[in-house]
């Protein structure tokens, strides 16, 4: 069997958790290849909304085993209540949850790290959720991390301590006011690590290679969206890892040829959370009601998210550096009843119209050249097929596949896992 990858093709924020649950039934296996507590997947089924961090969006099931892959870092304090988020659900976590040796663990330091990095920069600061990410994927590529296997170690206190005092020496020279009382973090985070080495670890591309063989179907879950990749995102407003397909191969250990489909999400319109260039940004009453009617606020940090119109040359990007087979638009309930609606199918740059992305988008760079559409007024949440879609929905729905090239097979018209429609 084949690996399928389910992506976000945007700033992040797409709907990916609200899609792997709907699609776990389907798959032995979950399995996260990057991020950390950064990402925030909203799940909402039987009236209760969940948000899940590090975790993949496969637990709720009873089939799935759920995969934290060496692409990952963790934090075993956010970790630890995420399970305990767990425990009201009568959840078998210790059976059903399993986690890479080789993923980085996020240390205390590596949040206070985080903090004066970013107060440092003042106004030039790019927006981090200050959880501690980069500080600890700069550890990971200036190979002094530290990673779960580790804790199976005797001496991995020792580690600890060193990697933490390394830490402390660096903190003092950004010469920023940061307050804080490491030893009652560390009370915190050496309790959480018992309770992490409750669980399975296990060498995890061994583990999804053998299931591979044996025929099982797995679906390898990224976090954040494509334009932050570290490598192909809105560099320097990015995440610390790669976020796009190619991501999964080394954030797993899988090989480029055991991929199969890729699932592209996108909102069917644009939002950003933090700094960074957004072409298509809307400063008016317009973004204004985008966000109020989609409740466009960050699951993790709970920041307000910045809206706009779908910008169709980031996005074709996206399905392009992604290999996406096919595509799931999510939230076009929003948008009902919008005097019309506008999707930026070029820009103009520096002078010339071009349909690419180019190497900056900034605004003094960049100006969205938009074609527009007649929006529908009816209410989707309560449709169940694509015969019910009106005309108008049908007809952008149209437009995005000829000029993507790619079928946009799921529909989600709500927040709930029954309010998604295959077409």
């Amino acid at each position: 069997m084949a690996v399928d990858l389910l992506l976000g093709l945007q700033w992040g924020d797409e709907g990916k958790g609200k899609i792997v649950d709907v699609l776990t039934k389907d798959y032995d296996i979950i399995a996260r290849f990057q991020g950390g507590p950064n990402a925030g997947h909203t799940l909402e089924f039987d009236g209760i909304k969940h948000v899940l961090r590090t975790i993949p969006s496969g637990i709720f099931h009873k089939k799935a085993m759920n995969v934290i892959g060496n692409g990952v870092v963790i934090d075993p304090v956010v970790f630890v209540k995420e399970l305990e988020g767990l425990d009201q659900f009568n959840i078998d976590y210790k059976a059903k949850l399993i986690i890479s040796r080789k993923a980085h663990l996020i240390l205390p330091t590596h949040r206070l790290l985080d903090a004066a990095s970013e107060a440092s920069k003042g106004k030039a600061k790019i927006g981090s959720t200050l959880k501690g990410i980069g500080p600890t994927y700069m550890d990971k590529t200036g190979r002094n991390g530290m990673r779960v296997g580790d804790l199976e170690l005797d001496s991995w206190k020792e580690k600890y301590r060193h990697l933490a005092d390394k830490h402390e020496t660096m903190i003092s020279f950004y010469n920023v006011d940061v307050q804080y009382d490491l030893e009652e973090m560390e009370v915190e985070f050496f309790d959480a690590v018992e309770r992490l080495k409750e669980l399975t670890f296990i060498d995890s591309e061994e583990y999804l290679n053998q299931a591979i063989k044996e025929g099982k179907t797995i679906l390898a879950e990224g976090a954040q969206g494509s334009l932050l990749d570290i490598d192909f995102g809105t560099y320097p407003f990015v995440t610390s890892s790669n976020t796009t397909a190619a991501g999964a191969c080394t954030g797993l250990g899988i090989a480029p040829n055991k991929v199969k489909e890729v699932y592209g999400i996108f909102k069917a319109y644009t939002t950003r959370v933090g700094s960074g260039p957004f072409p298509t940004e809307l400063f008016d009453e317009v973004g204004a009601n985008m966000a109020k009617v989609g409740h466009e606020f960050g699951a993790v940090t709970g920041r307000p998210r910045r809206c706009g119109w779908l910008d169709l040359v980031a996005l074709k990007y996206a399905c392009q550096v992604n290999g996406v087979t096919q595509l799931n638009m999510m939230k076009g309930d929003v948008l009902s009843g919008f005097d019309s609606l506008q999707v930026c199918t070029a820009y103009e740059y520096k002078g010339e119209t071009i349909s690419h992305l180019p190497y900056n988008i900034e605004p003094e760079n960049v100006k969205p050249i938009y074609t527009e559409f007649p929006c529908w007024k009816e209410d989707l949440t309560k449709m169940t097929d694509p015969s019910q879609f009106p005309k108008e929905l049908n007809e952008y729905i149209d437009f995005l596949e000829k000029e993507l090239e790619i079928p946009i097979k799921i529909i989600s018209v709500g927040p709930d896992r029954k309010q998604t429609i295959n077409r």
